[in-house]
């Protein structure tokens, strides 16, 4: 099962059923809808094709929504404004493996839409609205379609990392020990939890808290603004009397459960199913890489790091934006004068899990390695 809990959360001095409730909301209130997220690009002009751009490509196993639109696109995150979405289908972004897709033209500009049979002119037709006259119906599994991005690249930090606010964990239920004394516990073994709201036949997430993020406010002043908590292992909760819970430990993620790990319940999060270019309008601008997952400072294609940016500031799922690497300061051969010089282009990310201060982010491309500090910004329109 996948889990994720969607938001920091500022939940002082609540019971752990409270807390979970207020989550509950909180990611409810927190989806969104791409349709209308993506944002009218500030260009009239069509997006650029490639000059090899295929009139058709059929989808295979192991493609990610970013290497199609690479295929055809300069710019592959104008992909929305190209794709012929079927409005008689509940995920019109959804492709999957075995779909070929056709590259048409609709009043000048280029339109890619899934054949069904009918060529160009369904795929118009159906992107306009039109009912199709070869009605059909169609059954996928969810885990079939194309995603956005490598899932294999992300998981971790997609199903089993979470950035909670300080407060959130002064009530959760906490490992006290193991059935036979052990320091360590893994899959198959039996651990105790103490804490209010435990509920027999649960499935829980075990967490440890890792590095928290520390930032200086506008008086110079050190705060925390979340802490980062990894998950470890799933456990059904068997038994429970006052506040002490029984844990069969049923699965573990890299790493033996201890004594002070959190319990926390689990939740579904799914992957955004499409990517669109942030405008300057949308996310408080400032924008910063704090940290590289993985590694100590410096990230690369394909890489996660976090950013300053979440939920709070307007960070949603699937949002693209440019990498710039801050200038150099150099001395003025002349005057002496340290001189900063302008900040460098040097790649793309993707939004892909959002909290309220922080977010991870998907490093799509990159020409030179990424560094902690590095600013992030909406595609400049000469970019799209």
């Amino acid at each position: 099962m996948k889990k994720v809990f969607n938001g920091i959360v500022n939940l002082h001095a609540m019971g752990f059923k409270k807390q979970v409730v207020a989550l509950a909301l909180c990611l409810s209130s927190s989806m969104i809808c791409l349709d209308h997220a993506i944002a009218a690009s500030p260009n009239q002009t069509p997006p650029a094709l490639k000059a090899n751009a295929p009139h058709v490509y059929v989808v295979k196993r192991g493609d990610t929504l970013w290497d199609i639109s690479g295929k055809f696109l300069s710019k592959p995150w104008r992909w929305p404004e190209i794709w012929a979405s079927n409005r008689h289908i509940k995920n019109p972004h959804w492709i999957y493996p075995g779909d070929k897709l056709l590259l048409c033209t609709l009043d000048g500009r280029p339109l890619i839409g899934v054949d069904e049979g009918d060529g160009c002119e369904g795929i118009i037709r159906r992107h306009q609205g039109g009912v199709s006259l070869k009605p059909q119906i169609r059954v996928e599994s969810l885990n079939n379609s194309i995603p956005v991005i490598p899932l294999a690249h992300i998981q971790q930090w997609l199903e089993h990392t979470i950035i909670v606010s300080p407060e959130f964990l002064t009530n959760i239920p906490y490992i006290l020990g193991a059935a036979d004394n052990r320091v360590i516990t893994a899959a198959g073994q039996t651990v105790y939890a103490r804490g209010n709201g435990l509920v027999t036949g649960q499935r829980y997430g075990v967490y440890r808290e890792t590095e928290p993020y520390m930032f200086v406010d506008a008086k110079g002043k050190k705060y925390n603004a979340g802490m980062e908590l990894i998950e470890v292992a799933s456990a059904l909760a068997v038994a429970a009397s006052h506040d002490i819970a029984t844990l069969e430990l049923t699965r573990s993620y890299n790493a033996e459960v201890r004594k002070g790990d959190y319990v926390l319940p689990q939740y579904d999060n799914n992957l955004p199913s499409l990517f669109y270019p942030v405008t300057s309008r949308e996310v408080t601008t400032g924008g910063k890489i704090i940290r590289v997952q993985g590694s100590i400072a410096t990230a690369a294609q394909h890489s996660v790091v976090t950013l300053d940016r979440g939920n709070l500031h307007g960070a949603r799922a699937g949002q693209v934006f440019s990498i710039y690497q801050q200038g150099e300061i150099v001395r003025d051969p002349k005057t002496r004068e340290s001189i900063q010089l302008p900040n460098q282009l040097i790649g793309t990310l993707m939004i892909f899990k959002t909290f309220d201060q922080l977010s991870y982010a998907y490093i799509l491309d990159s020409t030179l390695p990424v560094k902690v500090g590095a600013v992030i910004q909406p595609p400049a329109i000469s970019d799209q």
